[in-house]
């Protein structure tokens, strides 16, 4: 079967996935190159200001710091894909893929610190994902439907309110207003899912409902938005005219014709909900990558900072290619264009 006899949309699917690989390629030696190839000492770092200069060789050695530029990267790539040894004192340790490198604080896999937060950010993400999904395109869609009345105008005020407000300081209102005042939930305290699930569920509640009644407003109007602009068009027009019902027309026609740009402002917001997922984290105390990140940060720990930057820039790229494939799913035509 030749090239052009392929169906576009198996097409169109590999030509994202193969930009999505190159842009993690570039995005690997953007980062590599912005935390290592700067002015600047790594071992130094790694060491400490103690350390004696034949103590910063020695973890300069140990690092790969003294091989050239181009061979750093190349076994900075090497850990991703096949793993990659590094000296320890007398023997080698190895550090299986996907490696990206040890702390300079504990000396401990990088790849196995971020595993260790990584499940508590996608909880939150994933429960903040279900609230924002359900309120925003419902309230959004609700406001559209109900154009020009008492409901459209409370709702708009809503999210205006929503969007304006800052995720720490809702954050806040929720807690003082649940926990202090009203006292329904006692104030979280997280505790792991294999341990209690009823208690992990019950102290992520608020977290949740903070993240997601964040997001949750920029969806509800841009729903609006589209459904009203699609609810204009000349096709839609003509079902009615055919008798089709309202709920027929809005469930088949306007929603679907309206979902593309929900569907790409899910993925760019991608960034800006592990953003959020971070404050939101360290506002309730829970130790996912949020936590982590601020931790290296402080401690200028290279390693961490590059490994938890690279997932969660990993964590964008993917989620716009999903979203590609969905925009393409419901809309064929971004596939031919």
């Amino acid at each position: 079967m030749s090239v052009l006899s392929v169906p576009p949309g198996p097409r169109f699917a590999a030509k994202r996935l193969l930009g999505a690989v190159l842009v993690l390629l570039v995005l690997s030696l953007a980062l590599y190159a912005l935390f290592y190839l700067l002015p600047g000492n790594p071992a130094q770092l790694a060491c400490g200001e103690r350390c004696s200069p034949q103590q910063v060789a020695q973890v300069r050695e140990r690092l790969g710091l003294d091989e050239p530029v181009y061979a750093q990267y190349l076994h900075f790539l090497q850990g991703l894909f096949a793993g990659r040894d590094y000296s320890a004192g007398t023997g080698l340790r190895h550090c299986a893929a996907p490696c990206l490198g040890l702390s300079h604080q504990n000396d401990e896999e990088v790849t196995a610190l971020i595993l260790e937060g990584l499940p508590t950010t996608v909880s939150l993400a994933a429960g903040a994902l279900v609230v924002w999904t359900v309120l925003g395109i419902g309230t959004g869609l609700l406001s559209a439907l109900r154009r020009g009345g008492l409901t459209e105008r409370a709702l708009t005020v809503l999210t205006l309110a929503g969007t304006g407000t800052p995720v720490f300081i809702l954050g806040l209102l929720l807690l003082m207003a649940v926990c202090a005042y009203l006292q329904w939930l006692p104030f979280p305290s997280y505790v792991p899912l294999s341990q209690d699930p009823e208690q992990w569920a019950w102290n992520m509640l608020l977290p949740w409902l903070t993240l997601g009644l964040f997001e949750s407003a920029k969806y509800a109007r841009i729903t609006r938005s589209s459904t009203l602009e699609v609810l204009a068009e000349d096709h839609i027009r003509t079902f009615r005219a055919y008798g089709l019902s309202e709920r027929a027309v809005v469930s088949r026609h306007a929603l679907r014709g309206a979902l593309p740009p929900v569907l790409a402002l899910s993925a760019l917001d991608v960034g800006t909900m592990l953003g959020g997922a971070m404050l939101t984290e360290q506002l309730f105390g829970l130790p996912g990558l949020g936590k982590l990140l601020i931790d290296s940060v402080h401690k200028v720990d290279l390693p961490v900072v590059v490994g938890v930057i690279l997932v969660i820039g990993t964590a964008v790229v993917l989620a716009n290619t999903v979203a590609d494939l969905l925009t393409a799913l419901a809309d064929r035509r971004v596939v031919l264009s």
